[in-house]
């Protein structure tokens, strides 16, 4: 039986976890090979890390810190943050990731991802689509943490990373991102109908009745999440979690 991926993605900053409400309000979370350790217990299906101010500072994800997850982590995992050449991902990718998330190098170079994905494969390739509404109140395509939009719309950017070579979209919603109150499914929708490539919608979710929503509407590859598996309660009391394998299952079949 068929079922998306659910994935937790947590945000690496100063060497810890954090997470964020529309890009602001970085709250510290605890230590990332710590939870590695606890969602292997919780076998959970993939893990995504995301350096957040890797580009802002003009560096690459720590290298050390890919083999070290290597090292722990049951599950597949990607990982992402100011990643600009090839030669970042050949490191990354011996450093034990299954796959590289590229956002602000796919938005100034697109042409970046056809050469990255000649050179190692689309399946390895991860375009991260961060889209938010300008003042305006039209959806824009952003890079760079959020703060530089792209001239193309959301599902003018997809097709362009598809045709690229990108083997995988995930579609983020800054809008949504750390609310918990559900996925904008509308945007995903229009995206993964537009391309034929895998997507996995992040933004939003902070329920299996988000996931059990949006799965109802459109058919996806992954379900990602952040808040989601850091929190627990009204409280947002830190504690990473996950959902039982049977709960899973029964959500999708």
């Amino acid at each position: 039986m068929y079922r998306p991926r659910v994935i937790p993605v947590l945000l690496l900053q100063n060497k810890g976890l954090v997470k964020s409400v529309r890009f602001k309000d970085h709250r510290y979370i605890g230590d990332p090979i710590n939870a590695v350790r606890i969602l292997n217990d919780l076998k959970a299906d993939e893990l995504a890390f995301i350096d957040i101010l890797a580009t802002k500072e003009k560096r690459t994800i720590s290298v050390d810190f890919v083999k070290n997850v290597g090292e722990e982590a049951n599950m597949p995992f990607s990982v992402g943050g100011g990643i600009r050449n090839i030669e970042d991902i050949r490191r990354i990718l011996k450093a034990g990731a299954e796959k590289v998330i590229l956002n602000t190098i796919a938005g100034e170079d697109p042409d970046f991802i056809r050469n990255a994905a000649d050179a190692f494969g689309s399946s390895t390739i991860t375009v991260c689509i961060d889209v938010k509404n300008d003042f305006w109140g039209v959806q824009k395509v952003w890079i760079k943490a959020g703060t530089k939009s792209v001239h193309l719309s959301p599902v003018e950017y997809a097709r362009e990373m598809e045709n690229k070579g990108a083997g995988e979209i995930i579609i983020h919603s800054v809008d949504k991102d750390g609310t918990m109150s559900g996925y904008d499914i509308n945007l995903i929708k229009k995206i993964s109908e537009s391309i034929s490539i895998p997507v996995v919608a992040l933004g939003g979710a902070g329920n299996m009745g988000h996931f059990d929503a949006l799965n109802s509407t459109v058919s996806l590859n992954g379900l990602a999440a952040g808040s989601m598996f850091v929190f627990h309660g009204d409280r947002r009391a830190v504690l990473i979690n996950y959902p039982e394998r049977g709960e899973i299952l029964k959500l999708f079949k």
